[in-house]
């Protein structure tokens, strides 16, 4: 009963930030002169043939991939206590700079592609590095730290890109890098369909859905299977305790900074790996600030992030089909944006409910002063004691 209590209540933040999301989104689309029920139908429908319906599912599951790893990446960083909005440069540089060692090389498939992996999350390592040693040797703080990063980051790779790695020609419309050979791209993962007997779609299902997924349990079992992950939790509750402890708090901002930026680093493969296969000015951005609603929807756990990466990614596929209904596609992002703060708000409120909960429990349990007993065994009156 205890654990089912638990889970009611970690869920009932995000499901509540839900409701209230589509209650303010209705009163929008009603204050805008349009029909609700409309934008719901739009919403929900996935087509008419079996191949558009597939399809609408490959768009979802592609989009919600770089959604998962951004929450995962932010989340690691949430546990710590710190707030890394820096995922947005760091999976920029990681991507750009992969994508040029990806294309300057020739190596067999798996080893290339590895090698584009293992370079990405390393440079993502190395930017979110940057923002834990200003904080451990300056005391800089990892918001004001990341944020002005994302800036040098975004400059740094634009320059990156129209200099040392372009590959487009001059006069070209869009700048991109090199293109990547067959080698350094993910295979597809649309055979899954023809096992399954559903009907293939027209795009390619990404294949680097499997490595996030391998990426999720790692994080899962790290964080709540291993010293390390205790410690992390630990130092992010209390980091004068956990240093009490005999936690290195400083060690673990790095550590943790690193792995935060190691998993941001992947956000871009999937699209590099496996559908543009090259950096480019349309490069999709503004996955890393998303990342932060989508762990805080998430509640910080990969489970929960991967249900909120599918939700945003199933708001994200409606906004081209909302405009042929004459509904405005902000209508996605105001649904987006109240989530995130219904789900703050509902946090805080579910905090202070536990909170309040554990304290009556703890008073219930606390013997009366008038038991107490004294240091040679004799028992104390709490009258006497007040008097005194």
């Amino acid at each position: 009963m205890t654990a089912l209590r638990r889970l009611g209540t970690s869920l009932a933040a995000p499901a509540l930030a839900v409701v209230v999301a589509l209650v303010i989104t209705t009163l929008v689309i009603l204050l805008i002169g349009q029909n609700p029920l409309t934008a719901l139908q739009v919403l929900v429908d996935f087509g008419d043939s079996p191949s558009q319906q597939t399809q609408a599912i490959v768009v979802i599951l592609n989009r919600a991939v770089p959604l998962f790893l951004a929450g995962l990446a932010v989340s690691v960083a949430f546990r710590m206590g710190l707030f890394n909005i820096g995922v947005e440069g760091q999976y920029r540089m990681a991507t750009v700079t992969a994508a040029g060692v990806g294309a300057a090389v020739v190596l067999p498939g798996p080893l290339h592609v590895l090698l584009i992996m293992v370079v990405a999350m390393a440079v993502g390592a190395l930017w979110a590095g940057i923002v834990a040693v200003l904080k451990v040797t300056r005391g800089v703080s990892e918001v004001i730290s990341s944020i002005m990063l994302n800036f040098i980051a975004l400059g740094t790779a634009s320059f990156l890109l129209t200099g040392p790695l372009r590959g487009s020609p001059e006069g070209a419309g869009i700048i991109t890098t090199e293109r990547l050979p067959a080698s350094g791209q993910f295979p597809a993962l649309n055979g899954v369909f023809d096992v399954f007997g559903l009907a293939q779609p027209r795009g390619q299902l990404f294949g680097f859905l499997l490595v996030a997924v391998v990426v999720g349990i790692v994080v899962s079992v790290l964080l709540k299977r291993t010293r390390f992950g205790f410690d992390l939790r630990a130092t992010g509750l209390s980091p004068s305790a956990a240093t009490a402890s005999g936690i290195d708090a400083r060690r673990m901002v790095i550590k943790t900074m690193l792995i935060s930026g190691a998993i941001a680093g992947l956000i871009g493969l999937p699209d590099l790996l496996g559908r543009t296969y090259s950096f480019g000015t349309e490069f999709t951005a503004g996955l890393g600030f998303l990342g932060i609603a989508v762990a805080l929807l998430g509640r910080n756990s990969p489970l929960g992030i991967a249900f909120a990466a599918l939700l945003f990614a199933f708001l994200d596929r409606a906004a081209v089909p909302l405009q042929f209904a004459d509904i405005p596609a902000s209508v996605v992002t105001i649904i987006q944006g109240t989530i995130v703060l219904s789900v703050v708000i509902a946090n805080e409120v579910s905090r202070q409910v536990t909170k309040r909960r554990a304290g009556r429990q703890s008073g219930q349990a606390t013997p009366p002063a008038a038991d107490a007993t004294g240091p040679a065994g004799t028992r104390i009156d709490a009258r006497q004691e007040a008097g005194a």
